[in-house]
């Protein structure tokens, strides 16, 4: 299977919850799980399941698929292979030769970084071990920077500079 994407059905999407739910054996990992959708991807899926329900409109019959053919020789069929689409995708957005296993990587790293637990990361991703998820939250190079000025933000935040610890004696 070249991506889960690809083996979703409309019974997944709860457009209303915000919710696209994984059976299990569906994942790598072969557990199911469920990811809570942002406002964005919520509309974005919404547009993709109007574009469905027209499908099954045209052809008189129900697509169960998310992602099928919309074109007219294959309308309705299960995507196998979305390479060539992807290529034009991301030579369209500027992004020519993109990976998209990288936007796993930088949907991580963007978790990460906006502060959600690493465990609640792992478990959206699919991530059963630490081993595994470190390859994928990578750390660049300004990270140790802004740990440092997180952590003097951190230290002029506090109130009571009277009583800085130093190795036992206060002032």
């Amino acid at each position: 299977m070249q991506s889960e994407v690809l083996t979703f059905e409309r019974r997944h999407l709860d457009l209303e919850v915000g919710t696209l739910r994984l059976d299990p054996g569906m994942a790598k990992n072969e557990d199911g799980r469920v990811v809570y959708l942002t406002s964005e991807v919520r509309t974005l899926l919404g547009e993709q399941l109007e574009r469905v329900r027209d499908l099954d409109w045209g052809r008189g019959q129900i697509v169960p698929r998310l992602f099928p053919h919309l074109g007219p020789r294959l309308a309705g069929e299960r995507i196998r292979d979305f390479r060539k689409a992807w290529a034009e995708a991301c030579k369209a957005a500027g992004v020519p030769g993109a990976f998209r296993h990288a936007f796993r990587r930088t949907a991580v790293r963007n978790m990460v970084t906006a502060g959600v637990p690493e465990r609640v990361v792992m478990k959206i991703t699919g991530h059963k071990t630490r081993s595994v998820f470190d390859r994928y939250h990578i750390v660049s190079p300004g990270d140790p920077q802004e740990a440092a000025r997180r952590i003097h933000g951190h230290s002029l935040g506090h109130s009571r500079t009277d009583s800085v610890d130093r190795g036992g004696v206060s002032s």
